[in-house]
């Protein structure tokens, strides 16, 4: 696709999964700032503090989990970008470096479907959340609303995502500050409703069930971003500030969440109510805590939020279909994305009793083999000194190679030890993971370590360390061509 498509005074963006030429780099590290803060936003930040405390764990043990989780897992988002300015290309088409062009097919299809899968579960919330905010309102929220929020927030989506990279750049500008306010006017109107004393009371979990909060929050944050970090620094001159790419990577993706989970913190450990009600509707529960007058601008918040995270990923779904070979324009792509989250809203939204169970098992079973591409991401990058051969990222003969095997052999240990380690009881068609938690004497299934998902830490240590050990040679006489 070479020319640029007109539709209604905005332009679709000519780029697929091309390198960016330097004619069109542009901007500075600090504007990485407002795509991943509107992102991350969503007031659904507030609702996994009260999955966190879940795990039976006090307020302390949920804040050091999540502050450590949420900014660690966003920083290995901001080295990935990295990859972006070096390479000017989509993240999963600059894995090809470390798996080879066409052994880079498996975890672009893992890819794939994490990025589906989250703009898949962003907009179940949002069409929730409305639907609660109605029923709050007295005007109904049964079918015709679900369905009319449906369309809303898939239109949004889908057409940023159709639209590309400079209408998502001003979309999440928009997101940010309109998100930001209301946010605030939430914060102060949610304050009297907060019980100090009842969430300082919050008895201490164990050692096992503050791991298992850690892993449930790193896993929901940035390794739910790591595969798409690239996809909006490849935009950036080749001279911009290295430092600059992760710092405010890092920053705009991780401040919110921050402050988002105190407040969450401060909320749930309030309120036993909340607590019993956030797993089927997230983020709808929180509006029981709401002045009549202000539900509407809280749906709002609401809903803005969770597209902003939305529209990234149907972007980078898109990206990643045609990194796999589909021969289409990129926006048509965005397209066949968003009939698939419109098909996994419906059957989730109308037919599914419950939110949390089949979106943990989602979680963890990708968040594994994700974690385990991360580790080797970060190693292969880390191992770089050059810039990469951008064309040679298209082709199979070149210095990168058909297949790295020792890349993808990592990446299929990192899962299946992963695997092993992490519990999916919650979903039935899940609990077959776990199983190595007996022979590794961790108690089995039903032992102190069995909601730990260790798996997840396991999977990127592996990943990380592998490359590091046995990929140093290869990097070396791929830059020495």
């Amino acid at each position: 696709m070479v020319d640029v498509q007109k539709s209604g005074g905005l332009s679709v963006e000519a780029n697929g999964i091309n390198v960016i030429t330097d004619a069109e780099r542009k901007g500075r590290p600090a504007q990485l700032f407002w795509p991943w803060f509107g992102a991350n936003v969503s007031v659904f930040g507030l609702t996994y503090a009260a999955f966190a405390l879940q795990f039976g764990i006090s307020f302390v043990q949920a804040l050091i989990a999540g502050l450590v989780g949420i900014v660690f897992s966003f920083l290995l988002c901001g080295y990935i970008a990295l990859a972006g300015k070096r390479g000017s290309a989509p993240t999963m088409v600059l894995s090809r470096a470390a798996f080879g062009v066409n052994g880079n097919k498996l975890p672009t299809a893992i890819s794939w479907l994490l990025t589906v899968g989250w703009e898949t579960a962003l907009t179940i919330l949002a069409v929730l959340a409305t639907s609660t905010v109605f029923t709050q309102l007295g005007l109904g929220g049964g079918t015709e609303v679900k369905l009319v929020a449906l369309l809303v927030v898939a239109g949004l989506t889908v057409g940023a995502g159709v639209l590309g990279f400079d209408v998502i750049m001003r979309l999440q500008t928009i997101i940010t500050v309109i998100t930001g306010v209301l946010t605030v006017v939430y914060f102060v109107l949610i304050g009297p409703t907060i019980d100090v004393s009842a969430v300082m009371a919050l008895p201490s979990g164990s050692f096992e069930a503050a791991i298992g909060a850690f892993v449930f929050l790193l896993t929901g944050f940035g390794l739910g971003w790591v595969n798409a970090a690239a996809d909006y620094s490849r935009y950036l001159p080749r001279s911009a500030s290295s430092r600059g790419v992760v710092g405010w990577t890092t920053f705009g993706s991780s401040v919110a969440p921050v402050v988002l989970l105190l407040l969450g913190l401060l909320l749930a450990g309030s309120s036993p109510d909340l607590l019993s009600k956030v797993g089927a509707d997230p983020v709808g529960s929180l509006a029981a805590l709401l002045p009549t007058w202000f539900l509407v601008p809280f749906a709002l918040v609401a809903v803005l939020g969770l597209v902003g995270g939305a529209v990234l990923d149907i972007y980078s779904s898109g990206l990643a279909l045609l990194t796999l070979g589909l021969r289409t324009p990129r926006w048509t792509a965005a397209l066949i994305d968003g009939v698939l989250l419109v098909i996994g809203t419906v059957a989730v939204v109308f037919f599914a009793g419950d939110f949390i169970g089949p979106f943990q098992g989602f979680l963890y079973t990708l968040g594994v083999p994700v974690a385990a591409w991360a580790g080797i991401m970060l190693a292969d990058i880390a191992l770089r000194s050059r810039d990469y051969a951008e064309p040679e990222l298209f082709d199979a003969g070149g210095r990168y190679g058909s297949v790295q095997w020792t890349a993808v052999g990592l990446l299929v240990v990192g899962t299946v030890l992963g695997w092993g380690l992490v519990t999916n009881t919650t979903t039935a068609i899940l609990t077959w993971q776990g199983y190595l938690l007996d022979p590794f004497g961790l108690g089995g299934r039903e032992g102190a370590w069995a909601f730990a998902n260790l798996g997840v830490l396991v999977a990127l240590v592996v990943g990380f360390v592998g490359t590091l050990l046995l990929s140093r040679a290869r990097v070396r006489a791929q830059e020495a061509r």
